[in-house]
């Protein structure tokens, strides 16, 4: 029985085949804690009486949710990782670059082959480059600190095979979301999301990343793409033999199997208050709208932004409608400067801020009030997520958010 990618990829690192249910144990390549961990794992890493750290150059602390600080305690949080990364020699700390997810493949750490966890659950984003990544817990983070290892249950596999030319209007964003419909927020629970199809083949590294960024919220362990010659140019690696490799072997067991003509896909929104209630856009149209959100881990790439300027160029928000732009990380942000399409936002009535989670987690300016609607880029709707309970976050594709800005309600694009 052949093996699906993300068995090649443990078997791989523990230097043996794998099948689903195995427990192993595995060298950790990195991982990656952030600002709202930092002080719970430092505190289980000195309980646990740990006196080294086994690889400071695996490790990463990564500042995002909290900057800029909203909250006294928040400094607590940078006070506690600077002081951790002094005594324990850890040189990979990012302060204001960007969202960890972001940076953690764009700052060149997390390559085809890897494994890799981190201290949020939108650490699977890193299997848009062919990595095995999830997230954990800090108890488990303190004891790969101390040990550089950590345990997996070998996932299951779930293969999601897309083929065709998608319409103009629609993204991954929007393929993501659907999936995530038919599949439930429960309905890959402990398994890989593996994506395959000459749809995919066609995809961006960066719309892979939104992708494997969504995959958490059907409960799935990972989501993960075969590395290309695009992955390897993003990560600026030879396309070899060795990556080469990381693919499913043809009669690889799938506990199931979900196909889609891309021809079919439309854009659609997660309603509120759950990830998993996908409606057509369409069947939205006329709902009014407070508030746009463009950023997060999810779509605050370049392309994401250049999106939304070509739908808003020489147009203007609608009245009493506040658009946030929150570029993923300091590089897509100089970018953006560079080729004008900052201005052109910003020309549209846009509120721009420093990188990082912003809104997403409810910080960094833009929270709601009782019976707002904001249309948002980002993964999650949850009650209380963007203010009060009474918020009401409909997710959507770059695209809708930007058409949905202008008009000052949901609009079928």
């Amino acid at each position: 029985m052949g093996h699906t990618l993300v068995e090649k990829i443990i078997g791989n690192k523990v230097g043996h085949e794998v099948k689903p249910g195995d427990i192993v144990t595995v060298s950790v390549d990195w991982c990656m804690i952030d600002d709202i961990m930092v002080p719970f794992a430092v505190q289980k890493f000195e309980e646990m009486g740990f006196s080294k750290v086994a690889n400071p150059d695996s490790i990463v602390l990564i500042y995002d949710h909290f900057l800029p600080a909203t909250q006294v305690d928040d400094s607590r949080h940078f006070r506690v990782g600077d002081e951790f990364a002094e005594k324990y020699g850890i040189k990979n700390v990012h302060r204001t670059d960007g969202i960890c997810h972001q940076l953690m493949t764009e700052a060149g750490y997390v390559k085809p082959g890897d494994i890799a966890f981190g201290t949020d659950s939108h650490t699977v984003t890193y299997g848009c480059v062919g990595a095995f990544s999830t997230g954990i817990g800090y108890t488990e983070m303190a004891g790969i600190l101390g040990t550089g290892e950590l345990w997996i249950k070998v996932p299951e596999s779930i293969k999601i095979e897309i083929d065709g030319t998608l319409p103009g209007n629609v993204t991954s964003k929007d393929i993501i979301l659907r999936i995530i419909g038919d599949l439930t927020a429960s309905g890959a629970t402990y398994q890989s999301l593996e994506f395959t199809g000459s749809t995919v083949d066609a995809m961006s590294v960066a719309s892979r990343m939104t992708m494997s960024n969504m995959a958490v919220e059907a409960g799935a362990k990972c989501g993960i793409f075969v590395p290309d010659e695009k992955t390897c140019d993003y990560c600026k690696i030879p396309y070899d033999d060795r990556i080469k490799t990381f693919r499913a072997d043809d009669d690889a067991k799938y506990s199931r199997i979900l196909r889609y003509r891309a021809e079919d896909f439309v854009p659609v929104c997660a309603c509120p208050s759950l990830v998993d209630n996908i409606k057509p856009v369409s069947e939205l149209a006329g709902t009014k709208v407070n508030q746009v959100f463009l950023g997060s881990c999810t779509n605050g790439r370049l392309e994401d932004l250049r999106a939304a300027a070509a739908i808003l160029k020489g147009k203007h928000v609608a009245e009493y409608v506040k658009m946030i732009v929150t570029p993923a990380s300091r590089k897509i942000y100089r970018e953006a400067l560079h080729d004008g399409t900052i201005e052109i936002l910003s020309d549209a009535g846009c509120i721009i801020t420093t990188p990082g989670c912003g809104l997403c987690c409810g910080r960094g300016g833009g929270i709601l009030s009782d019976d707002e609607v904001v249309v948002a880029t980002n993964n999650r709707n949850f009650l209380g997520r963007m203010g009060t309970s009474k918020v009401k976050i409909y997710l959507a594709s770059p695209v809708t958010a930007a058409k949905s800005a202008i008009a000052g309600e949901i609009v079928n694009s």
